[in-house]
């Protein structure tokens, strides 16, 4: 019995270490490429070129990070972004949760008939030239509102948000808030809302994400450079980086190039600071928000 016991014991610690060895790899593997930006922004642009970095910055550099402090573009790029992902996220929270919430009602006779329709889209659409007629018919092309209206709403963030309010909210709060005289909307605002800032939470993150990473749909609708998001700057750079390469003949080319790959490097790491910064504050309702709108129903 003692036996039987130790080779358990033996066994759960090998296949522990066999777990956590596989984690430290998987976690070098998809976090070492991050690193890398990171330190290749602030090293010399002729040893990341010569494959000289690896693990700590090589000749270390600010001239990358002035540039783009100096470059108007991007930050005009980041103000856009901004904008997109401030104003987006917002109509994208209210209009997920108004119908999820109206969805999750049983109270709601067309609430079958309605989830057919929404999830219809989610196998069907238009496609990208009826959509931009639709948008250049709309007046919309090179304003904000072409890349915030046409997604208003994500139909699984719908469903999600309706699982939660169907599970989470008991239905015998409707009913005492409806004795003491609440109505349809004060109820959703002063109860229902307050009930649920996991959900929110977690629909802010991928909605802010996903409005921050905005780039096709910028590339196609936008047209002026001082109204385009960060995205399609960035875009421009790596862009122009590229079209640089080899061009070392001279001292002014070499000079160009080397601001531009670092100013490529860097501005990926300022792009990616405002998700970083938000993240930490809404961590705490991530894991439950996930798992309680993870099972559709």
């Amino acid at each position: 019995m003692n036996n039987s016991k130790f080779s358990y014991r033996g066994f759960d610690a090998v296949f522990s270490f066999i777990v956590y060895l596989l984690a430290i790899v998987l976690l070098i593997i998809f976090a070492y490429p991050l690193y890398f930006i990171l330190i290749a922004s602030f090293s010399d642009a002729n040893a990341v070129w010569g494959g000289h970095v690896w693990v700590i910055p090589v000749s270390p550099t600010l001239d990358g990070y002035r540039e783009i402090i100096k470059n108007k573009d991007i930050w005009s790029g980041y103000y856009n972004s901004l904008i997109i992902t401030a104003l987006g996220t917002c109509i994208n929270l209210f209009v997920t949760l108004t119908v999820a919430y109206s969805l999750s009602r049983k109270d709601f006779k067309a609430r079958g008939i309605m989830l057919v329709f929404i999830m219809f889209t989610m196998f069907f659409s238009g496609g990208m030239i009826p959509t931009y007629l639709l948008i250049r018919n709309l007046h919309m092309l090179d304003t904000v509102w072409a890349l915030i209206l046409p997604v208003s709403a994500s139909v699984t963030e719908i469903i999600i948000a309706r699982t939660f309010f169907a599970n989470s909210i008991p239905h015998e709060l409707q009913d005492a808030g409806f004795l003491d005289g609440c109505s349809n909307i004060r109820y959703l605002i002063k109860i229902v809302l307050p009930l649920s800032k996991p959900i929110i939470a977690v629909l802010a993150l991928y909605y802010g994400v996903a409005r921050w990473g905005t780039f096709f749909s910028a590339f196609i609708y936008i047209s002026t450079r001082a109204k385009m998001p960060l995205q399609v700057i960035l875009r421009d750079i790596v862009a122009s980086a590229n079209a640089t390469e080899g061009m070392t003949t001279g001292d002014e080319f070499l000079r160009q190039y080397q601001l531009v790959e670092l100013m490529k490097y860097g501005t990926i790491v300022v792009a990616s600071l405002p998700a970083l910064i938000a993240y930490p504050f809404i961590q705490k309702y991530f894991v439950k928000g996930v798992m309680i709108g993870s099972v559709k129903g």
